[in-house]
């Protein structure tokens, strides 16, 4: 039986963890330190390990942990670890700060959720709301196997798809492309735009439209706006008005240079912000 050790396991993410293992034929060391996640733990049923029983025969450890606890929780624990074991970091930017310790016999990779897609076939009301995905909702997955032998990607693989179950695509990226796809794709370009999108719609409220017509108005308006730019609708396309409209909005909106931040120096920049690591 596949021996799994999971870091943080009562936290936010670690709960999501928790709850699909227990799914699963993985026997599971839960390791936690705090006094939330414990209680957090204990309403499912289930007991904590100490660190070092979790990995004296942990096969596999996920450090579920925040991006700033990475470097030292990692410097702490892959010393401790047995040759061959599998550690896995759910979030590219400290792997890609450069934050793992160095040890040539063990492996490490990364995986990420997708989220559950806007284009979707759920027709569970419940499915439907889980917006973050890994309780009813299908998702895709992202992974990376930094160092290892190859039969380590498909080992980190099956774990990743058990802990964001029920999962569809599992797409296999370097290191450098999952820095690119998140902080930059998603959190720096994407959600900096909804928010955006959000001010926006406060800004029109604040100029008299009614809020319920001004969310009902946006929402469908961008329901329909995706499914043009993402190719869903193959026979439609926008207005010249709003072509024309949305060309003269981006010369305000956005930087004539704002892709820039792809740049490997941006990206560096952007993760060593998250993770804490130009301090360190």
């Amino acid at each position: 039986m596949t021996t799994v050790a999971l870091l943080g396991a009562g936290g936010k993410m670690g709960c999501r963890c928790t709850d699909n293992l227990l799914k699963s034929d993985y026997k599971v060391h839960h390791v936690e330190i705090s006094e939330a996640g414990k209680a957090a733990l204990a309403e499912r049923g289930i007991t904590t390990v100490p660190l070092e029983k979790a990995l004296e025969t942990a096969d596999a450890v996920i450090l579920a942990i925040p991006d700033r606890a990475i470097c030292k929780v990692s410097h702490e624990v892959v010393p401790m670890l047995r040759p061959g074991t599998l550690v896995m970091i759910l979030d590219a930017a400290a792997p890609y700060a450069g934050e793992l310790p160095e040890r040539p016999d063990v492996s490490y990779f990364v995986t990420h959720p997708c989220h559950p897609p806007v284009f979707n076939d759920e027709t569970d009301s419940e499915a439907r709301r889980d917006f973050f995905g890994g309780i009813r909702a299908k998702q895709n997955i992202v992974c990376a196997l930094l160092q290892g032998p190859e039969d380590a990607y498909a080992f980190g693989e099956r774990i990743a798809r058990t802990i964001f179950a029920p999962v569809m695509n599992s797409h296999r990226c370097t290191l450098e492309q999952l820095a690119i796809l998140e902080p930059v794709l998603s959190e720096t370009v994407a959600a900096t735009c909804v928010v955006l999108i959000h001010e926006a719609m406060e800004e029109a409220i604040n100029r008299g439209v009614p809020a319920e017509a001004a969310r009902d108005f946006l929402l469908g308006h961008i329901n329909i706006e995706l499914a043009l730019v993402f190719g869903e609708l193959k026979t439609a396309r926008f207005s010249d008005g709003a072509l024309k409209a949305i060309e003269e909005a981006k010369k305000v909106l956005f930087q004539p240079d704002w892709k820039r931040v792809f740049e490997p120096p941006e990206i560096m920049a952007s993760v060593q912000k998250i993770t804490g690591a130009a301090k360190h």
